[in-house]
């Protein structure tokens, strides 16, 4: 299995990674409206999605292995008078006991690792996750422009290595076609049926993600 690797987010000039994801809404009423209220933010980075559902009520706990975005956290809660419990971790062992977490969130997160790793931080989500709990996930999808450029750089079928951006240099990429989906994750509740998102960097490639909301079932 590989070793995780966080990103090096001081070399970030982007500022999306700073704006929550256009779900984000959508889940927080969810959440909210099945009383939901103990959220995990998995791979959190600079806080975008930890620091929205503070913001909508939610008790949130921010996890990422990067002490830089950690510490950006904070001083966004700070500022904002906000509380969020924030934890440097690595997600392949999540430090909480079982069944802590009504709600899940890891937006881009858990396909930095390689096969071994991702059926491990999947079994980790369903520990600490409540029974009926939810959990929202993007994965890569093997139609993503970075599948084949960097196919030399391949650590398994599923797995390449990108050495292409500053903030990930050398971490892991694990990538997913549909059927694949359903073998990882048959053992989940899908409310939403997997959708993959299709979109243009701005050199034209085109970049494809899977998105999904899952359920535990027991």
């Amino acid at each position: 299995m590989i070793k995780s690797k966080c990103w090096d987010w001081s070399r970030n000039t982007e500022e999306k990674w700073l704006i929550p994801c256009v779900e984000s809404p959508y889940l927080a009423e969810r959440w909210t409206g099945l009383g939901f209220n103990k959220f995990l933010d998995i791979g959190c980075g600079l806080g975008r999605h930890s620091v929205y559902m503070a913001e909508k009520g939610f008790s949130v706990t921010a996890l990422d292995l990067s002490e830089y975005g950690i510490e950006h956290i904070k001083k966004t809660v700070e500022e904002k008078g906000l509380n969020i419990n924030t934890v440097v971790s690595d997600m392949l062992k999540l430090p909480f006991e079982d069944n802590s977490f009504d709600c899940i969130m890891a937006y881009n997160v858990i396909y930095h690792t390689d096969k071994e790793g991702f059926v491990k931080i999947l079994n980790e989500i369903k520990r600490v996750l409540k029974p009926n709990g939810e959990f929202f996930v993007t994965l890569l999808s093997k139609g993503h422009w970075s599948y084949e450029a960097f196919a030399h750089n391949a650590v398994d079928k599923n797995t390449i290595i990108r050495n292409d951006r500053p903030t990930e240099n050398n971490v892991p990429h694990f990538y997913l076609d549909h059927s694949e989906i359903n073998e990882f994750l048959g053992d989940w509740q899908f409310i939403d049926e997997p959708v993959e998102i299709c979109e243009y960097s701005d050199n034209g490639k085109v970049k494809k993600h899977w998105k999904m909301l899952v359920k535990k079932q027991y």
